[in-house]
């Protein structure tokens, strides 16, 4: 998600409803359960899933160009970034 997020940067999230186009989401990966992904969402469908896409789309293909859309149900608005830690 960079430049908008950068590696090591803590989310605070919440479990939302209904997301809005634009928004950054958190949700488990499609096919790889118990790994997260935080995209932005791109379509919402009206079945109850979203279509989401990478900041950097150049950098990664893991959004729904992928894997296709990811349901809405059990996603995670991103409500604050918090500074990236530093050592």
């Amino acid at each position: 998600m960079e430049p908008t997020l950068v590696d090591g940067q803590g989310l605070i999230t919440f479990l939302a409803g209904r997301p809005a186009v634009g928004q950054i989401r958190c949700f488990e990966h499609p096919t790889r359960p118990g790994f997260w992904l935080v995209k932005r969402v791109e379509v919402l469908n009206d079945d109850g899933t979203m279509s989401v896409m990478s900041d950097n789309r150049a950098s990664t293909l893991a959004d729904s160009r992928t894997f296709g859309p990811v349901p809405i149900a059990g996603s995670y608005r991103v409500v604050i970034r918090m500074p990236q830690s530093r050592s």
